[in-house]
């Protein structure tokens, strides 16, 4: 995939979705802004919800080494946060044997 980030320069709140993820998964928008910035991620594809825009979902770490799934749009030049909350067991998996491979 190529890098879908290369032209974005910020993140777009939607109020629902970010307290949803907050009150319904407690994770902060801190805490979703900074996966895009710690490696290893796992981007892909989510062509099977994408109905009107382009999704993608991503695995990736917080500062604090805190997992998160995080489903996302591009809109413009700002991603914009969808839903974020910890993966679940067989997303660790996923992740951890990423992070096995560029080891």
């Amino acid at each position: 995939m190529k890098n879908i980030f290369e032209n974005c320069d910020g993140f777009q709140w939607d109020s629902g979705n970010s307290e949803k993820n907050l009150y319904k998964h407690k994770v902060t928008n801190s805490e979703c802004e900074q996966v895009f910035f710690n490696q290893p991620i796992i981007v892909v594809d989510d062509s099977k919800h994408s109905e009107d825009e382009n999704r993608f979902y991503l695995l990736g770490r917080t500062d604090q080494d805190r997992l998160l799934f995080v489903v996302f749009t591009i809109r413009k030049n700002l991603i914009r946060i969808i839903s974020a909350r910890d993966m679940n067991k067989k997303e660790r998996e996923i992740y951890n044997e990423e992070i096995k491979k560029n080891s």
